[in-house]
């Protein structure tokens, strides 16, 4: 009986420390937001080039949990993604298209253009995933420049 008792209680220990483990690597809405806001300070501090070798890198302070730090332009071409740096490459992203049909760059434009920040959801496979899962990311826009930053959960 002791046996079964201490199996139970390391069972339910594992399992607890598990889902508290799986839950602490899921960033959260606030933590977006404060990233975010960090990318801006450092865009204004130490200029666009400069912090977009610091967001693009996939090691950097951008990067934490299941999430990462964006930045483009408002005509829709990537600056800097550390997890994707080959759309950097491309000339926009405009074209980019949720499951849906839902044109994900033009969205996160509008935010930026209209209010300067705000969430955008929309269908994303989750990363290892082909299935789509609502997403939804947040729209910071760098005042008095063409450039905005983003990041994104799975709620």
């Amino acid at each position: 009986m002791k046996r079964l008792i201490c199996s139970v209680v390391i069972i339910s220990m594992f399992f607890t420390c598990f889902a508290a483990v799986t839950w602490a690597e899921s960033a959260t809405k606030k933590e977006v937001t404060i990233k975010c806001e960090a990318a801006v300070r450092l865009i204004q501090e130490v200029g666009v080039d400069n912090a977009a070798r610091v967001i693009g890198d996939k090691s950097g302070p951008f990067v934490w949990k299941d999430a990462y730090v964006f930045l483009m332009d408002i005509d829709g071409k990537m600056i800097a993604h550390p997890m994707s740096p080959e759309m950097v490459k491309e000339d926009n992203i405009l074209q980019v298209a949720d499951t849906n049909g839902k044109k994900i760059t033009v969205a996160f434009i509008k935010v930026a253009i209209g209010s300067g920040k705000g969430w955008v959801n929309y269908m994303w496979p989750k990363p290892g995933r082909d299935q789509p899962a609502p997403k939804s990311t947040y729209i910071l826009r760098v005042p008095n420049t063409p450039y905005f930053v983003g990041s994104g959960i799975y709620p």
